[in-house]
């Protein structure tokens, strides 16, 4: 069975609210992703994957989304199916988890904070028709306490798996609202509401105001979103419980790594002062620690260690 197949609108009228304002936005990929997210604050790739990648992605969520009942809540969305732990529904989702020109973006964003960008989450979101307009957000609002403007937290990736239109509630973001966060709301005038086939990806910061459309159409819209965020911050999902070692011990090194299971320098994430890969390879710990530092961590230990030395011994 297709998801097409399997999202069947429930049964009853409900209305979608207010029909967002903005021009739609498509056309071509941009020459240079990662300028063009750092400077309006989202770029989309087209046709980052075939489409028989996107279906067969279909293919193997559709009996989760069949099983899952509607979210509950006004953010989350009454008319809204929402199904996480993808990687351990769909194979084919470790291919875009991992697409290298998604990974590029992610460092372009994120890797200046940090020593690797990890998985935050993955989750297929299904709006079904009569879902109304989401409340504007900044997904990085999710970590309260830590400076604001100064770094960026997150990128997010939403893979369609339908197609996306200002009518079916496609994706609706605030160009260049990742200048402009000391205001949380911004007239809806000043939105776009995203056009994307399956096949592309929609990327945006986790600073970027943005929202789920209205459905105002007679079929559900859907999307994979796949976030990284940086690596030593907690994760929106829990990585450690949805894919525990006798999980992840079957996923490749790659996507372990996004999993979190190493050390973030310096020696951030250890299991008794070892990395937690160890418990992905068949070892043991051993409770003999070991220093995980950054190079210039490391050049600035090794030079007052010396500089020690030779006090000493002068």
């Amino acid at each position: 069975m297709t998801l097409d197949s399997s999202l069947t609108a429930p049964s009853g009228t409900m209305h979608a609210g207010p029909v967002q304002s903005g021009p739609v936005q498509s056309g071509p990929a941009p020459a240079d992703p990662a300028q063009e997210l750092l400077g309006q604050g989202y770029t989309i790739l087209r046709d980052a994957v075939p489409e028989a990648t996107i279906d067969a992605l279909r293919t193997e969520l559709a009996p989760y989304l069949e099983r899952t009942p509607f979210c509950e809540g006004d953010f989350y969305g009454w008319q809204t199916v929402r199904v996480g732990a993808v990687l351990n529904k769909s194979r084919t989702s470790h291919t875009l988890a991992t697409h290298p020109a998604i990974l590029r973006l992610a460092d372009a964003a994120l890797g200046a904070y940090c020593d690797w960008v990890q998985l935050n989450l993955t989750q297929v979101i299904v709006l079904h028709p009569g879902q109304p307009l989401q409340v504007p957000h900044r997904d990085q609002d999710m970590w309260h306490g830590g400076p604001k403007g100064e770094i960026e937290y997150q990128i997010n990736v939403i893979w369609p798996l339908t197609p996306f239109t200002p009518e079916n509630g496609g994706t609706v973001l605030w160009p260049g609202s990742h200048r402009r966060q000391g205001e949380a709301v911004l007239p809806m005038e000043e939105s776009i509401a995203v056009a994307a086939d399956p096949g592309d990806a929609l990327v945006y910061l986790g600073s970027t105001l943005h929202c789920g459309g209205a459905n105002r159409t007679a079929a559900p819209r859907a999307g994979l979103v796949v976030s990284y965020s940086l690596g030593w911050i907690k994760s929106y999902e829990n990585n450690f419980l949805v894919y525990p070692p006798d999980v992840a011990r079957a996923f490749a090194p790659e996507i372990q790594d996004l999993l979190g299971y190493r050390i973030h320098r310096p020696n951030l994430g250890n299991c008794e002062g070892q990395s937690p890969a160890v418990l992905l390879r068949d070892g043991k710990l051993t409770g003999g620690a070991k220093d995980e530092l950054l190079p210039e961590q490391a050049e600035r230990l090794r030079a007052w260690c010396e500089a020690m030395r030779a006090r000493q011994t002068a």
